[in-house]
């Protein structure tokens, strides 16, 4: 298995930026799709992006596209999440996770890093 260690979370205002780390432990990081998720208090877990192996391989959910960037440094055992012109509502925790069946199987969660948007 993966261990993830997310960081990069902190306060900024709305429209500002922020920039997510999760670093991988194990040599099979480059042989699965990662993806970024988050959860804000009282509700369920929210699919944000994914990435596969080639850069063009990405997936967006519609409430981020053309705001978040999702990338990955396989040399390095890390992915990252851009986070551009930030809302209030998304604030929230944010996960990484290893994809093992396209769309519906995640695994290797980390213990995530908070993200916190004021108006």
């Amino acid at each position: 298995q993966v261990q993830l260690v997310e960081s990069g979370g902190g306060l900024v205002q709305a429209g500002g930026s922020l920039r997510l780390s999760c670093a991988a432990s194990g040599r099979t990081f480059s042989s699965y799709r990662m993806a970024w998720f988050r959860q804000a208090p009282g509700k369920d877990r929210e699919f944000v992006a994914s990435i596969g192996f080639s850069a063009g391989s990405t997936l967006y959910a519609d409430s981020v596209k053309g705001r978040f960037t999702i990338s990955r440094d396989n040399a390095k055992n890390t992915v990252h999440l851009q986070m551009n012109s930030l809302k209030p509502e998304d604030t929230a925790v944010y996960y990484c996770a290893t994809e093992r069946q396209l769309g519906t199987l995640y695994a290797d969660w980390g213990q995530g890093t908070q993200v916190t948007v004021s108006s």
